[in-house]
């Protein structure tokens, strides 16, 4: 019963807040709306001669913003007299002010409709019967979205164990790691470094210092990180993750050339499939802008797509595929030879067999690699026939129509064909990573900043901090917010 009166005390409270307010009309508005305006052209007026004190504007041009703020202060003082007078005049006393219809109707309504929908809901959604929960026998970090509290407290048995023997290079990898999956990153910076340290020459260890060291920096590479990532240089040169952040700090720092040459290495000796493809692209056309160059003209093309050998259908085909994979030790026009054999006995093989939509997708890959786009599209669009609701598919096809447009640096919206293959893609599979990149693109291409924002959200959430794309994402998010 206690419940039930303190329920209603509070509703009736809230009503007398609401209600109040509507069934009365403001008096004395027109008086109210002078003197506020009087006040903002006093503050002008002061504002012109700060202006003119500092040499922003000439004596010309303070007179004449004077003459007409002054103006301004004359046309209201004139209606305030004239208000004055007709009050003079009237000497009968003014009626009772009372509120619009429309108004009390809304008062009456909200009286009558705040209590019945509050109890409404609570009928629904409230369970009296739970008793109390005191604040010290509850779990606010898991209520928050923390961290269980066994996870903490291995976290502190670890902390102490390294507080005896702060030597252990493992130890304090683990607590860095630990540390920026729970999004502190300053403290996973630290950790970090006292395991590479300590640790020396771990590659993995030395980049996942690095990101986290970038992560922390909002993104731009300090100092530390570069020399991080050029220490796992040292090791291997061919290191992917580390040559991304060498020509990220570079063209951070200003050196768009030295930073284009680097990406261009990159993406040339990857795989047309490897995942950091798409975003070396990215980046490579960024460096082509600020160097005023033509990124269809310095954008090299990556290798062929790991893909796995064709199934030999009879020993016939078996022999062949050896020779294939035999010759592709050859360089120049045999490898071109190589790749032409392999997609036209894969194009023959689908045209026996045209069901096999892993085929036509593998077979659309090989023909954009190979630059024949209407081909790859051709192909990506017999995989959507055969499979027209698979996220893939639908991505596969969207890309080979991406494929075949004019490059150019200016960005602009995607063929409406690709844009609605791609939103039938995220309908089916909402993480899908392809569709939620893309679809994002294209929104920031056309303005549309709000809707490119949601997407880039949902997809940084699928990826790491010390995850290169987690950095291009951050930093694609932080130039959208800044209006570029």
């Amino acid at each position: 019963m206690l419940f039930w009166i303190v329920a209603a005390a509070l509703t009736a409270a809230v009503v007398l807040l609401i209600v109040p307010p509507l069934l009365k009309k403001p008096e004395g508005a027109a008086e109210e709306r002078a003197a506020y305006d009087l006040e903002v052209y006093r503050d002008q007026l002061g504002e012109l001669e700060r202006d003119q004190g500092r040499g922003l504007i000439s004596e010309a041009q303070a007179a004449a913003a004077r003459a007409e703020i002054g103006r301004r202060m004359l046309a209201i003082a004139d209606r305030g007299k004239g208000a004055a007078k007709d009050g003079v005049k009237s000497k009968a006393p003014a009626p009772a002010a009372r509120a619009p219809r429309s108004a009390m109707a809304l008062a009456a309504l909200l009286a009558v409709l705040l209590p019945l929908g509050t109890l409404a809901v609570y009928g629904k959604l409230g369970r009296p019967e739970l008793p109390a929960q005191p604040l010290a026998s509850r779990n606010l970090d898991h209520e928050r979205g923390g961290p269980p509290k066994n996870v903490l407290a291995a976290m502190d048995k670890l902390k102490a164990q390294l507080a005896e023997t702060p030597d252990d290079p493992q130890g304090w990898a683990i607590l860095g790691q630990a540390y920026a999956k729970m999004g502190r990153l300053p403290e996973a910076a630290d950790a970090l470094g006292k395991a590479v340290a300590l640790a020396g020459d771990d590659l993995e260890l030395l980049g996942s210092y690095g990101e986290v060291l970038i992560s922390a920096n909002g993104g731009t590479v300090p100092d530390e990180a570069r020399k991080t990532f050029d220490r796992v240089l040292a090791k291997d040169p061919t290191e992917p993750r580390a040559r991304f952040y060498a020509a990220l700090a570079r063209f951070q720092a200003g050196d768009s050339k030295d930073a284009l040459e680097r990406w261009s290495a990159l993406l040339a000796e990857s795989h047309a499939d490897a995942p950091w493809v798409p975003i070396v692209r990215t980046q490579i056309a960024e460096a082509a802008k600020a160097l005023n160059l033509d990124p269809a003209k310095v954008t090299p093309e990556p290798l062929p797509a790991q893909q796995p050998p064709l199934v030999a259908q009879n020993q016939g085909q078996a022999q062949g595929q050896a020779q294939v994979q035999n010759q592709g030790q050859a360089e120049g026009e045999d490898q071109q030879q190589m790749i032409r054999g392999m997609v036209d006995g894969l194009a023959a093989r689908l045209a026996a067999n045209p069901d096999d939509v892993d085929g036509w997708l593998r077979l659309s890959r090989s023909y954009g690699v190979m630059g024949e786009s209407a081909k790859a599209i051709d192909a990506a669009r017999k995989a959507r026939e055969r499979a027209p609701q698979r996220p893939d598919v639908l991505v596969a096809y969207a890309s080979a129509l991406l494929s075949a447009e004019p490059r150019s640096s200016k960005p602009g919206p995607m063929p409406e064909e690709a844009v609605a293959a791609l939103r039938q893609a995220l309908a089916a599979e909402p993480d899908n990573r392809d569709a939620l990149w893309l679809l994002g693109l294209n929104a920031a291409g056309v303005g549309q900043t709000a809707e490119a924002t949601d997407l880039w959200t949902r997809l940084l959430a699928q990826f790491k901090p010390e995850e290169p794309e987690y950095t291009l994402i951050r930093s694609r998010l932080d130039s959208l917010k800044a209006g570029g």
